[in-house]
């Protein structure tokens, strides 16, 4: 992680912990009269995001977090998702679509269509793990994997 790759953002302070990856959903009605929104609110929603430092512990007030909130150091982080075995390179570079099925009660459904992903993002694998056993109704073959930037 490069010091440019982090921004500068608050959370919650039962949250602010070191490690702690999550995805941001965007500004709640609660926000608009807050003097600190823009902070707050400077990451871009539906990205998965992991607290790379807790920059002090000067707790600010928030209408949403009771026990207040903590500045961070965040960066991107990998998303994990399901894709084609032949297709899963460490290290490959290719721009994201979600594949074409529809069978939202399989078993994989949600990690072969990752909410931190949109159609157009560029990728890279940055890691392969395992091989999915589950039967893939399109008749693919399937590998976990963590995708970057």
């Amino acid at each position: 992680m490069i010091e440019s790759d982090t921004k500068i953002t608050l959370i919650g302070s039962r949250l602010a912990k070191e490690g702690l990856e999550f995805i941001f959903k965007g500004e709640m009605p609660e926000c608009e009269k807050c003097r600190l929104r823009n902070t707050c609110l400077n990451l871009e929603s539906g990205r998965r995001y992991r607290i790379e430092r807790i920059r002090n512990n000067e707790v600010h007030k928030c209408f949403l977090h009771e026990g207040g909130v903590l500045a961070v150091d965040v960066s991107r982080a990998p998303v994990p998702a399901t894709m084609e075995s032949r297709k899963a390179v460490e290290g490959a570079r290719f721009v994201y679509e979600p594949p074409k099925c529809d069978t939202k009660d399989c078993k994989e459904y949600e990690s072969c269509h990752p909410q931190a992903l949109l159609s157009g993002d560029k990728c890279k694998i940055v890691e392969v793990l395992e091989n999915i056993d589950t039967e893939c109704t399109a008749g693919h073959s399937l590998k976990k994997v963590k995708l970057g930037w």
